[in-house]
């Protein structure tokens, strides 16, 4: 048995990784005030939203083959599918061992407003509204709780004060456990700290996308807010299994994502062809390097810092958890960071009228 220690800033908490003949066992404290959870955690989007037809029982297996492996985050978002993804993370859990049900934890998103149709109409963080949005996730969810939530963007119209208080009274009911924020600029941030404490902020960081590193990871360190980041691999961009000539299936948004579109995608695979160089020489995934790297992040930066894989097949799971034994050198992450240096991508993360409603972006 191995043990590795690294201890933080007095911004942060110590995170212990422990491995064992049975597989890697780790925990840490996301952010000063948030949950224990595993290095890792699974983002289930995918699995009934964005990215075409998702195989329901593989979706299920591939949830209980994370909980197997010691992933207890569950990210989610109300409006995923309409529902259809807590109901999807609920079935999991009741079909899960005991033992795995307990520890799991669900992060759960919401106040997006939607058409019959799917479109998007904007953001709802009224504290009226926070309190409808709770009650139906709860049950969906089939539980008594929820252990991080969060509004998935700030409503314009509403201070975040009043959407983060309404949050900060459901934690006094007991319906939920910690506060999350998600996409928040560093103003914001701040503001939502200042009326209760943060657990973390989720927010997009892979290799192209490290817009956060200025300000937002510096305010998050400065709060003791963690980091639970979307996107590692940047909607499969960077996984090392796009291809250029790839064809998308109906409503797959990486149809409508400027990164995948004409020139922009042959630039973009560019570098992972030149990621891909790095990684074969150390005999791992292009997508193992990718996540790695994020690990990797927490302790430059001072702030506790946890992937969201959006793995929704139980191969790519593996795949993503492989990373956590992928060891990054001094030499390892200035040769990944200049095979995708910072600012290289071409295109934005989402489309023009997306990117309005993101606060991490004004």
């Amino acid at each position: 048995m191995t043990t590795h220690e690294t201890h933080k800033s007095s911004a942060t908490t110590t995170t212990t990784t422990t491995t064992t003949a049975s597989g890697p066992s780790a925990r840490q404290r996301l952010g000063r005030t948030g949950p224990s959870v595993f290095p890792i955690g699974l983002g289930c989007m995918g699995m009934s939203a964005l990215y075409g037809e998702a195989d329901r029982a593989e979706s299920l297996a591939t949830i209980h083959a994370a909980l197997d492996a010691g992933v207890t985050l569950l990210d989610t978002g109300d409006f995923y599918g309409m529902g259809h993804n807590e109901l999807l993370i609920n079935e999991a859990l009741r079909t899960a061992p005991a033992e795995a049900r307990e520890k799991a934890l669900t992060s759960v998103k919401f106040g997006a407003l939607r058409t019959v149709e799917g479109g998007f109409t904007g953001y709802d963080g009224r504290p009226e509204a926070v309190k409808n949005f709770l009650a139906y996730s709860l049950q969906r969810l089939g539980r008594d709780h929820i252990d991080i939530y969060r509004i998935a963007r700030v409503d314009p119209e509403v201070p975040i004060e009043e959407t983060v208080g309404a949050i900060a009274e459901a934690v006094q009911a007991g319906h939920v456990r910690h506060i999350g924020l998600s996409e928040v600029g560093a103003d914001t941030m701040r503001r939502a700290a200042a009326v209760a404490p943060i657990a973390d902020l989720q927010i997009e960081y892979s290799l192209i996308s490290r817009g956060i590193e200025e300000e937002i990871l510096p305010t998050a360190r400065e709060l003791g807010i963690g980091v639970t980041a979307y996107g590692v691999l940047s909607r499969g961009l960077i996984s090392g299994h796009f291809s250029r000539d790839r064809e998308l299936a109906p409503g797959d948004f990486r149809g409508m994502s400027p990164r995948f579109q004409g020139e922009n995608l042959g630039r973009n695979l560019d570098l992972v062809d030149a990621l891909r160089k790095v990684a074969e020489d150390k005999g791992v995934s292009v997508a193992q390097t990718a996540i790695a790297w994020v690990l990797a992040q927490g302790p430059r930066h001072g702030v506790d810092i946890v992937p969201l894989v959006g793995a929704r097949r139980r191969d790519r799971l593996a795949e993503a958890l492989g990373a956590m034994d992928v060891t990054l050198s001094a030499e390892d992450l200035n040769a990944v960071e200049a095979a995708v240096p910072a600012g290289s991508a071409a295109g934005e993360r989402y489309p023009a009228a997306q990117m309005a409603h993101l606060d991490s972006e004004h």
